[in-house]
């Protein structure tokens, strides 16, 4: 067997049996493929740096709208210990299945569902479980789930960087992210960790939403910053984050949450983020279909 030189190398290392110093250490692939009854197009993860800054209330009006655009929408919840997509669109039934795998629930305006509270025989019982089980489970959402034909789906992903993103990102074909971020968050390190994980697995960023922006006064209409000056635009421009959006205080949204309403919001705050990530996933689609003619 003859050994390339660094000379004469031409860095086709799949199809070389030197085993010089050269050689490149080859990239193992984690994906999985969904359930094989399952056509999932596009995948958005909603992703922030902490807890408590509405990612699930931003992942669910991302659906909401999607879904009201004419799409075949879906939500897969892998926030495992702090589920509550289902709460949202007011989901108590539990997922059914067949031989084949289980179904998602559809919430009353036709999305699809998978939470792990739609098949814990008490949905406030705790899950105490460690984080190889709960990485484990929400891999199993996307393998095992009978889908069917999506268009979208929305991962509600939990807060961090830890085991259940990495997992995500490892075993998903995600098109990209939404972060999340409070107005204070802007300001610190947290939504940064979160812009370089994404970086790092090679996820892109599709768009970056500050929730709790403003709140507007009942009687005189004027906006107030409550949480302090809008750093977004900041952040924004210094990770080139093409597509932003305000999402503000609305006691209404809260209601609607609690209810399990939320289908029935009102408000365009995510409209047009949502119209140029959808334009950006289908040119992209396109061009790659192109090229494989």
């Amino acid at each position: 067997m003859s050994e390339k030189t660094s000379e004469n190398c031409d860095f086709e290392c799949g199809s070389c049996d030197s085993n010089c110093s050269e050689r490149k250490q080859e990239k193992v692939d984690f994906k999985e493929n969904p359930h094989q009854l399952s056509q999932i197009k596009r995948v958005i993860g909603i992703i922030s740096g902490k807890g408590g800054v509405g990612k699930s209330l931003v992942t669910s009006i991302l659906a909401v709208q999607t879904k009201r655009r004419g799409y075949n929408t879906a939500i897969l919840d892998a926030d495992i210990t702090g589920p509550s997509i289902p709460k949202s669109f007011g989901i108590h039934e539990k997922a059914l299945g067949t031989e084949e795998g289980l179904f998602p629930v559809k919430s009353k305006g036709g999305i699809s569902v998978m939470s792990l509270n739609l098949l814990l025989e008490n949905e406030t019982a705790p899950v105490v479980w460690r984080g190889p089980i709960i990485a484990g489970t929400v891999k199993q959402f996307w393998t095992d789930i009978i889908w069917g034909d999506v268009d979208y789906m929305f991962i509600d992903l939990p807060p961090g960087t830890g085991d259940v993103p990495l997992t995500v990102f490892q075993s998903i074909p995600l098109d990209g992210l939404v972060i999340v971020a409070s107005p204070q968050e802007l300001v610190g390190m947290i939504v940064e960790k979160a812009i370089n994980m994404a970086k790092k697995m090679n996820v892109p960023v599709l768009g970056l939403v500050e929730n709790m922006s403003y709140i507007i006064c009942p009687d005189c209409g004027k906006k107030y910053n409550v949480f302090g000056v809008s750093h977004m635009a900041k952040i924004a421009q210094k990770f080139d984050i093409k597509n932003t959006a305000k999402l503000p205080l609305d006691p209404k949204l809260s209601e609607l949450v609690d209810a399990g309403t939320i289908e029935l919001f009102e408000g365009a705050w995510l409209d047009k983020m949502l119209d140029n990530i959808i334009t950006t996933l289908e040119k992209e689609e396109k061009d790659e279909d192109s090229s494989n003619l």
